[in-house]
């Protein structure tokens, strides 16, 4: 009885997951392959005629070949602040698990907050402002390691809860400095979380619409997201176009996602349960 029940109830979560991800995502494949005039009838219907190359040459040279610009400003992006997130979320992790103090107290209040408070768009701009980084890839990508360090943070500590405290003292005899013991001995053994941390960020950043939109305007500043304002305007939309945009930048981190998915489990549950 209960392995029957258990089967249904998998068999009906695996259907509410097909209808919530797998349908959305074969509207999009679908829409993507036809003309402009079907696309804009919005029905869940096979084209009559595929347009496949058509509409990605048009989407790939729309407005100068700014899907190209834009697929290298998120790559850049994603690659830089994903590299200091780890490293500094790393670092902060191992101080408050490893070296407490009487300010740890603040700071856990602090990174919290972080989770929960939302950003502040207008004195985060007026600060970058002052600072001359505002409409630059350097204070976008300032803005994400920022945005994201609270949650990698708290898994990094948590995972780093888990190393015995025995191989501090042993690299500490043998001579080894604070860097040294962090980066030769304690980052290695943070490979889990830290795949968990590169791959969940990775795909966040990637994805991102809000910050790029109100950080870093311009049309020579344009991330992928913003792309899909080319094809839509107050009075025409090209849905065909629209759709296969969208499904052009969702292909690399769906695949990133699903190359990666047993050891962003592996991270996410090792951080938990042993933390």
């Amino acid at each position: 009885m209960k392995d029957a029940r258990r089967i249904a109830v998998s068999l009906i979560a695996f259907v509410i997951a097909a209808l919530v991800f797998l349908v959305p995502f074969a509207f999009i494949v679908v829409t993507a392959l036809k003309s402009q005039k079907e696309a804009s009838e919005l029905l869940f219907t096979w084209p009559s005629e595929t347009h496949l190359l058509d509409n990605i040459q048009a989407v790939i040279s729309a407005r100068n070949y700014m899907l190209v610009t834009a697929l290298i400003n998120s790559a850049i992006l994603t690659v830089v602040s994903v590299t200091l997130l780890v490293i500094f979320a790393a670092m902060i992790g191992f101080v408050l698990q490893r070296r407490p103090s009487r300010w740890n107290g603040l700071i856990n209040f602090l990174v919290l907050a972080g989770l929960i408070m939302p950003p502040a768009v207008v004195p985060t701009i007026w600060v970058l402002q002052g600072l001359g980084l505002f409409k630059t890839l350097t204070g976008l990508i300032l803005i994400e390691v920022a945005y994201g360090l609270a949650f990698s943070v708290l898994l990094f500590r948590a995972f780093i809860s888990t190393i015995p405290r025995e191989l501090d003292e042993a690299a500490i005899m043998d001579g080894a400095g604070a860097f040294s013991l962090f980066f030769r001995i304690i980052l290695p053994l943070l490979k889990p979380v830290a795949v968990t941390i590169i791959v969940v960020q990775s795909v966040a950043i990637f994805n991102d619409f809000t910050y790029p939109l109100y950080y870093l305007p311009g049309a020579s500043n344009v991330t992928v997201q913003l792309t899909l304002y080319n094809f839509q305007s107050q009075f025409l939309t090209s849905f065909n176009l629209l759709f296969m945009n969208i499904l052009i930048i969702t292909i690399p981190p769906l695949i990133l996602f699903l190359f990666f998915n047993r050891q962003i489990i592996e991270g996410m549950t090792s951080g938990a349960v042993k933390g």
